[in-house]
């Protein structure tokens, strides 16, 4: 049986990540990089195209797993007749090369332990020529190379094109395994001490998860979605991926699978606030530096994601030999939406750019300028229409999103001059475009007979992001069309008790078969929309039933299905993390927040 979505948990060293399941098997990792190709890609296959499982001989499901508090560290404890063990898994802070530590330490009796390692370079289709070298196991294939070595020696040998350890632990002896990348151009890299990088993990994300300021109902969960964010963090350039996955379906039969290892401008605007009201400066402060880089250039030819470092070209392919998670495929790298015209995100950088001067991150010095480019730019593109936030691949429309977010851009501008006034810019160009844009929406996105917002122009189809006017400042919470908007969109797109972005089953405006499960970061945002507009009760209820669909380590997917009770979509999901923290910041006040 396929295990589900919700089985795994996550370790990583902010460059990379690694999903480990129940069965005590790594069955994703990319090396080096999240967007690189993976060496275990049994989690969108099958143990062929890689994996490495540490568990009791003769074992199925671990007795229990949970990470060591306010820690990316994983503890794995296994009941067998003979005894326990429990196994440490963690990707230390890395120095040059990235290195995954599995320790195995005894807890009680004797038991016989075996480890099972099968690499499979380039996702799955590649088998490395693998040798001994001084005490490790060394497989090659092309550019990649990994060593593998115990301490102490274990009995370690070869045998169908997978290697295999065997080994006892009793009541307080241990076994560390290190698993070590690097170029195979380039001799190996020092050797890391599994104890000392077990001991200095721990402490390390112990002190970064105590600057954590909010101290409110459910901080375990809103600390855990910090250290996942935080995981997904690309340290050297402070990018954000929205996932370190590609291709975990959005509906289990269905084609919504996509590559999520990249880095969202949508995303802006949410993560910085998280992170600013968390108290994390200095990783808003990197993200928007970021953001500044990657979009720096041509306002024309800005994209709606990037690269980790801010590449453009994420060209889609699939990969024909992976069948994809629970035989759902396509398998697809890179992702087409990035050629897309998504004009809100124009108004996502200006209000990220807002938030930030406004939150006192310093400032750079063509900060500015490049603000002013993008809205002589936004001037006159402004009126055409587009894919939406949602990237959908049936042609462009008019999109109300889009259009409110357009405002936010023009509005972010005009306030930034009227409380600086030695800014220079066309303000009253801004104005008039801000004036515009408001009366279009309100004439042409709004539906009087249903008193509500609808998700395009001339359209009777309703959208989530339609819960963002009150946040983003469009139109006040206790405005009637708000208010309408509210209640059509959660009776419309509701969905057992939780919230799907559109109707993909009625329309054809995404342009794809099938449907897709409930949307967790739009349920989010029903939670808020419910708080600004007067019903904090069904808010904060609301929330607590999101936060009961965190998996047992404490992690989101992209969606939920509520019928089946599982998750679905690419994991863990940054978009439904940084959803968690910020409705919580919003539901339990500044006093609480800290």
């Amino acid at each position: 049986m396929h295990p589900r979505i919700e089985d795994y948990a996550l370790i990583g060293d902010e460059q990379t990540a690694a999903l480990i399941g129940m069965d005590g098997s790594v069955d994703w990792l990319c090396l080096p990089r999240f967007d690189s190709t993976a060496c275990f890609a049994r989690l969108l296959g099958d143990e062929e195209n890689g994996h490495w499982r540490i568990a009791p001989t003769g074992a199925d499901r671990c007795a229990r797993r949970a990470y060591r508090p306010d820690t990316l560290v994983l503890d794995t404890e296994w009941e067998t007749d003979e005894g326990a063990v429990r196994v440490t898994d963690l990707m230390p802070q890395r120095d040059r090369a990235p290195d995954i530590v599995r320790i195995v330490e005894g807890l009680r009796g004797e038991v016989t332990v075996r480890s099972m390692l099968r690499l499979r370079f380039d996702y799955g289709s590649i088998t490395p020529w693998v040798r001994r070298s001084d005490g490790h196991r060394v497989a090659v294939a092309g550019p990649d190379s990994v060593w593998l070595r115990s301490e102490p020696d274990v009995r370690t040998w070869g045998e169908d094109e997978c290697t295999y350890s065997e080994f006892t632990v009793a009541e307080g002896e241990s076994v560390a395994f290190v698993l070590t990348w690097h170029p195979s151009h380039e001799p190996r890299p020092p050797l890391v001490d599994p104890y000392e990088a077990l001991n200095a993990s721990v402490s390390d994300w112990q002190a970064w998860a105590a600057r954590c300021r909010y101290d409110g109902p459910q901080r375990d969960a809103v600390v855990r979605s910090l250290i996942t964010l935080k995981a997904l963090t690309y340290s050297p350039t402070g990018g954000i991926v929205a996932a370190p996955t590609t291709s975990l379906p959005e509906e289990l039969g269905g084609v919504r699978n996509w590559d999520y290892r990249y880095c969202w401008l949508r995303d802006s605007t949410l993560t910085l606030g998280a992170l600013l009201s968390a108290g994390y400066q200095e990783e808003a402060e990197a993200w928007r530096n970021w953001l500044l880089r990657a979009v720096a250039g041509d306002p024309a030819d800005l994209q709606i994601m990037y690269g980790l470092a801010g590449e453009r070209r994420l060209p889609e392919t699939e990969l024909p030999w992976l069948p994809g998670f629970a035989a759902t495929g396509p398998v697809r790298i890179g992702n087409d939406a990035v050629k897309q015209l998504q004009l809100d995100v124009y108004g996502e950088v200006m209000d990220s750019l807002s938030l930030a001067r406004s939150s006192g991150l310093p400032s750079e010095p063509h900060m500015w300028a490049l603000q002013v480019a993008l809205m002589d730019f936004l001037c006159t593109a402004w009126r055409q229409p587009d894919e939406g936030l949602w990237e959908v691949r049936g042609g462009r429309r008019q999109f109300v999103h889009s259009k409110v977010m357009v405002w936010v851009a023009a509005d972010r501008a005009v306030r930034a001059v009227e409380r600086n006034p030695d800014l220079e810019g066309d303000v009253d160009a801004w104005r008039a475009m801000r004036e515009e844009v408001h009366q279009e929406v309100c004439e042409r996105g709004y539906d009087p007979e249903r008193n509500t917002f609808t998700q395009y122009y001339g359209s009777r189809e309703l959208d989530a992001s339609l819960l963002l006017i009150p946040r983003v400042g469009f139109l006040p919470p206790e405005d009637p069309r708000v208010t309408g908007t509210v209640d059509a969109v959660r009776d419309e797109l509701g969905h057992g008790g939780f919230l799907r972005r559109y109707s993909a089953e009625k329309t054809v405006v995404d342009g794809l078969p099938g449907g897709e499960g409930t949307f967790l970061v739009c349920s989010f945002w029903l939670a808020d929309a419910l708080h600004m507009t007067g019903r904090t009760k069904e808010a904060r209820e609301l929330f607590e039933r999101l936060v009961g669909l965190c998996n047992d380590v404490g992690l989101l997917s992209e969606e939920y299905e509520p019928v089946a009770g599982h998750q679905l979509g690419n994991f863990p999901q940054a978009f439904s993390h940084i959803g968690l923290v910020n409705t919580a910041l919003a539901l339990f006040g500044a006093d609480e927040a800290g």
